[in-house]
């Protein structure tokens, strides 16, 4: 006799950890968000789920495992409870004609709820679960829905369009026949090409998704998202104000490794999930996840009504005591992009010549002729510190966060692969200027606001100015801010030495 244990995994997980072209909810995961709920929802029988971008359909299983459970003193009789769940309670949109077949499969046991094999007897084949090929209203090139570029994805009907249904009308009440929903919840897609990059530079979409959800006015809307929109950015600034300033949202869980929560997804910036509530209006709770453990700090997502989010609950303590003392900000003497205004395209000379000056470049430095610049002239030629505009790391803390800064000496400007620091006097305020960067004090507040490999003048917002005249280390940094050995501990832990 065989007393081997049968190993029977779950499907979902498996469909979880294969590709990264659309993340997958783990089961975990969505019943992790579905903790955050108020247990009593899944005991009635007029509570209604949405998920308006089922792709495996999870979070409709999970839920209707759930009202199985806690319906069962209701509705004594197994298959009415069942039928009353599939009919009443649980509706889904799916992203993909395919995903759509997913997600009956798992919820009624047949790609077709009207099929001889489904649970619940439907009258047509898509049940509860819908799919509609909708097209892409374009407007000067760009979807007007979702931005989306119409190079990219004005193409035949047998490529997918991804216009998805539930953000791509004026009116999603219209959707179900203006019913209203107790419980909006779902992992919608993250991002489109604007016709321009992929990556932070496609243009996000899960924000529609989220912004839509609130136009149905349920009691509670839980979703997982990118963290990105911390920092804003791309498509995200109005996004991000309206979220951190809605004292509707009650719980926020925030992954800075997306490893954590999708095992085979790396999501640059991390990924977090939400709960938002239509009853709750006060401060947030927010939980950190990173390397296996967990803080947890109820708090209000703006500090002191100014417009900072500070992520990492460990550094708020030290944050409050910097502003305690220190209001200024090294953002003053930061450039924005494109410093010295020239043109990506100018074509860079290998060689010096006459009335040509040094320009630090990415992939080679070169030379460029003066007249090229067209903003900032006077800082040429003047000494100024320059860093890449852009620096991203994978993996486990502690990091560098940005690249090495130097010093670019008299008669030399830079492309937008950097952002000046300065100008200033002389070259020793240069090298003092470094020495503060190079300090993990320094590169530990960027690290607050730095959510993707984009490391624009917003991301130094914390780091207060310091008197230039002298060198910084961090133990004159610490001792300044007063920090306590545990709060320094953090610092250290999170950020590694620059050479």
């Amino acid at each position: 006799m065989n007393n081997r244990l049968t190993y029977n995994p779950d499907v979902l997980s498996c469909l979880a950890n294969l590709s990264n072209d659309e993340v997958f909810t783990p089961p975990q995961l969505a019943n992790q968000m579905l903790d955050m709920l108020p247990q009593e929802l899944f005991q009635s029988p007029d509570t209604k789920f949405l998920d308006p971008c089922t792709k495996s359909g999870v979070f409709l299983r999970e839920i209707a495992k759930r009202l199985i459970e806690g319906l069962a003193d209701t509705i004594p009789d197994l298959q009415q409870r069942i039928d009353h769940i599939m009919h009443h309670q649980l509706y889904g949109i799916a992203i993909t004609c395919l995903t759509s077949m997913m997600s009956r499969r798992s919820l009624y046991c047949s790609k077709s709820a009207s099929g001889k094999y489904s649970i619940s007897q439907f009258d047509d084949e898509d049940g509860n679960i819908r799919y509609r090929d909708i097209k892409h209203s374009w407007a000067q090139g760009k979807c007007k829905y979702c931005g989306a570029s119409q190079e990219v994805y004005d193409r035949g009907d047998d490529l997918e369009s991804h216009a998805y249904e539930f953000i791509h009308t004026d009116n999603p009440n219209t959707l179900y026949n203006n019913m209203t929903f107790d419980v909006i919840i779902g992992n919608p897609p993250y991002q489109l090409s604007d016709g321009g990059g992929t990556g932070s530079s496609a243009i996000p979409i899960y924000n529609k998704f989220v912004e839509q959800a609130k136009r149905l006015r349920p009691r509670y809307l839980t979703m997982i998202i990118p963290s990105r929109w911390f920092s804003g950015g791309k498509g995200l600034d109005d996004f991000r104000d309206n979220m951190l300033s809605d004292n509707r949202l009650s719980c926020l869980v925030d992954f800075f490794d997306s490893t954590e929560c999708f095992p085979s997804v790396d999501l640059s910036g991390g990924v977090c999930y939400f709960l938002w509530s239509d009853e709750h209006c006060g401060d947030c709770i927010i939980t950190n996840k990173l390397r296996g453990e967990e803080s947890t700090m109820k708090r209000p997502l703006l500090e002191n009504g100014n417009e900072t989010f500070i992520r990492f609950n460990s550094a708020v303590s030290i944050i409050r005591k910097i502003r305690a003392i220190d209001n200024s900000s090294i953002v003053d003497i930061i450039s924005s992009r494109k410093p010295f205004g020239i043109d990506p395209k100018v074509k860079i000379k290998r060689e010096q010549s006459d009335g040509f000056i040094k320009v630090y470049a990415y992939p080679d430095n070169g030379y460029i002729s003066r007249s090229q610049v067209t903003q900032n002239s006077e800082w040429i030629d003047e000494y100024k510190v320059m860093i890449a505009k852009a620096y991203g790391e994978r993996g486990d803390f502690p990091y560098l966060m940005l690249g090495k800064p130097f010093v670019a000496e008299k008669g030399a400007c830079c492309t937008e692969t950097y952002l000046v620091i300065g100008p200033f006097g002389n070259r020793k305020i240069c090298e003092n200027v470094i020495s503060y960067i190079r300090t993990k004090f320094f590169r530990f507040l960027v690290l607050q606001k730095k959510n993707t490999q984009n490391a624009a003048k917003g991301v130094y917002e914390f780091v207060p100015l310091q008197d230039f005249s002298k060198p910084w280390t961090d133990e004159e940094l610490y001792k300044k801010y007063g920090l306590t050995d545990e709060e320094i501990q953090f610092i250290e832990s999170m950020i590694r030495p620059m050479e």
